[in-house]
């Protein structure tokens, strides 16, 4: 527990310090592109205070142009150990509720993150156009379909509001595997322990046409599913 108490004692001042930094940044460049490096090195030094390495392998996978990545979810280092090795500029859509911590959730609409209320549907569907057109306009966003962390680091069900996503943007998915943050930061737990990430990138699956749109979205779901559990270590 020392370990952890430790890491957010630093970890929560770095945060607002480079949330305020990348807020402030944002004002003058447009372009996202000085959030995406604070974003980065805010999540390389946090991992370096608990020396928590990330590998990422398959990048050769990734086409061009902008792609959604889907991803499993283990535990809040996930997003650290995305944002500080992904080979590409990335946006999260995350829940809501984070977007309303002081300076860090303005810092985050600033930097071109998307709010999900999964509460509201009216919302959640407000949400995927928003992050269709934020993927039109070039931009790759990440998001996980299971909807919260595993316990027990097996896939859950899948949310469906991602696989609209994808059908309403008609870009790639790329499906994500990540191994080891589970047993670094269990789900529910405080604790931190040693160890290594993994983040391994399947190639892209295409949505395809259907007969009907849930048609298309349960062959992409499963596509999905079937990609991050090849990987997926338990």
């Amino acid at each position: 527990m020392v370990r952890a108490y430790l890491f957010l004692s630093l970890f929560i001042p770095l945060t607002f310090l480079f949330a305020a930094s990348a807020l402030l940044c944002s004002l003058v460049d447009a372009s996202g592109r000085a959030y995406a490096f604070h974003a980065r090195w805010w999540a390389r030094l946090s991992l370096g205070l608990v020396h928590v390495p990330v590998v990422v392998r398959g990048a050769r996978n990734l086409p061009d142009g902008p792609v959604i990545f889907m991803s499993n979810h283990q535990s809040n280092f996930d997003i650290l150990a995305l944002l500080a090795s992904m080979p590409r500029q990335i946006n999260l859509i995350a829940k809501k509720e984070l977007f309303d911590i002081p300076v860090f959730g303005a810092s985050m609409r600033r930097g071109g993150y998307i709010p999900l209320d999964r509460s509201d549907g009216r919302q959640a569907l407000k949400s995927m156009d928003s992050a269709a057109a934020v993927i039109r306009s070039g931009k790759s966003v990440v998001m996980f379909p299971e909807g919260t962390r595993s316990l027990d680091c097996r896939l859950l069900p899948f949310k469906r509001g991602g696989f609209l996503l994808a059908l309403k943007a008609g870009v790639p998915v790329i499906p994500v595997t990540i191994n080891g943050s589970g047993r670094v930061n269990p789900a529910g737990r405080t604790r931190i322990y040693r160890g290594a990430i993994t983040i391994t990138l399947h190639p892209a699956v295409m949505p395809a046409s259907a007969a009907s749109r849930s048609e298309a979205e349960n062959r992409l779901m499963e596509q999905v599913r079937t990609a991050i559990g090849s990987a997926l270590e338990v």
